[in-house]
């Protein structure tokens, strides 16, 4: 199975809280324009009809029948079988909904559902960021390959997937990289998400400057205070990006401790990288202090910022070395410099979903 060359027509969706909007994937490429349809987040049947209405329309719009319908949906939910849980973002799903076998008797198609972290990190594993870095290690001369992968989505909330391999990891519950759940480094009574998310720099950014909390103010404002291109507390909103960043540090350094992969960020507050990144690598870099005085690295391996032009032919060569078997004329080439990296994504996080919705259902019809 080859995305880039495989022939098979997927349907796909993006569920927003506002829109749907629908699309069809052949060869790793969207064949029709996208249609969008308002999503009736309040309503169950509304909701219901206007997805079958959105694939009924791709349906029509492709010269041939499709083999799958593939998608991302808010959970909680029972991906496997299809059944989406109760979702506070999106009221219509107040109870268990059989969403996929719903589809399935409507269309007479296999329907594959997941979270978008998942399909994002599977979408960058696959088609994006992993197979880019390790083309750009051995351009530049070096013999590492990278074959797994964390992908962390970063907006509304935080969410992630993680890649062993070419394999998804999805779980016996459904739940395998359910980030936003993990430990906050600042308040150990909320989950990550508290300080790894839009709210987070909106309360951050309300708290330093004696004001009130606003949602109407937008991360990407915040950012432009920090830069002094909007009126407001500058020191603030530098505070806020600065808190995020240690935050996010801290899951990170967390996650990679226990999956040895690239990591690769994606959503709307990526934009804010030179923001954030400073202290996202700072704190990953730190050392852990032993109960006797002594310092040691908090991480088993060294972390590269992959955004970092003057450290990426570092990463990308490492410490080659070449040993000499005894009595033969044997000679193993290795690299000894354990390390990973953090960067961005160049797809973007919707493109890099609709990817994954895609390669994840040609693996599912391959193993059917």
């Amino acid at each position: 199975m080859n995305p880039e060359t495989d022939n098979r027509i997927i349907m796909t969706l993006d569920a927003g809280g506002t829109n749907f909007v629908f699309s069809a994937i052949q060869s790793n490429k969207e064949i029709i324009p996208p249609i969008r349809i308002p999503s009736e987040p309040h309503n169950l049947k509304a909701c219901l009809d206007n997805i079958v209405s959105g694939f009924e329309s791709v349906s029509e719009a492709i010269n041939e029948k499709a083999s799958a319908i593939s998608f991302a949906f808010p959970g909680p939910a029972d991906y496997a079988k299809g059944i989406i849980g109760n979702l506070p973002n999106f009221e219509a799903f107040n109870d268990n909904t059989p969403l996929g076998p719903i589809l399935e008797e409507k269309f007479g198609l296999p329907v594959f559902i997941n979270n978008d972290g998942n399909l994002f990190a599977y979408g960058e594993a696959l088609s994006g960021f992993l197979p880019e870095i390790n083309n750009r290690i051995i351009a530049e001369g070096g013999i590492k390959q990278y074959g797994n992968l964390i992908g962390l989505t970063l907006g509304t909330g935080f969410g992630g997937g993680i890649v062993l391999n070419k394999t998804l990891v999805i779980g016996d519950s459904g739940c395998g990289a359910e980030v936003h759940n993990s430990l906050n480094k600042f308040n150990t009574n909320w989950n990550a998400e508290e300080s790894i998310s839009t709210r987070a720099i909106q309360r951050v950014y309300a708290e330093k400057s004696n004001g009130s909390f606003d949602e109407r103010l937008m991360p990407k404002d915040i950012a432009k205070i920090a830069e002094g291109q909007l009126e407001g507390d500058t020191e603030a909103a530098c505070e806020s990006f600065r808190q995020f960043g240690e935050a996010l540090g801290s899951s990170i350094s967390n996650i990679i401790t226990l999956i040895d992969g690239i990591v690769v960020l994606g959503g709307g507050i990526t934009a804010a990288w030179n923001l954030f990144s400073p202290a996202l690598f700072k704190e990953i870099n730190r050392s852990y202090t032993h109960f006797s005085g002594t310092s040691n690295d908090r991480l088993s391996f060294k972390v590269f910022n992959l955004e970092d032009s003057s450290q990426f032919r570092s990463f990308a060569l490492g410490s080659i070395r070449k040993l000499n078997v005894e009595n033969s004329n044997k000679v193993i080439e290795f690299d000894s410099m354990p390390r990973t990296g953090v960067g961005l994504s160049k797809l973007g996080a919707s493109h890099a979903i609709a990817l994954g919705a895609y390669t994840f259902a040609l693996q599912q019809l391959d193993n059917m």
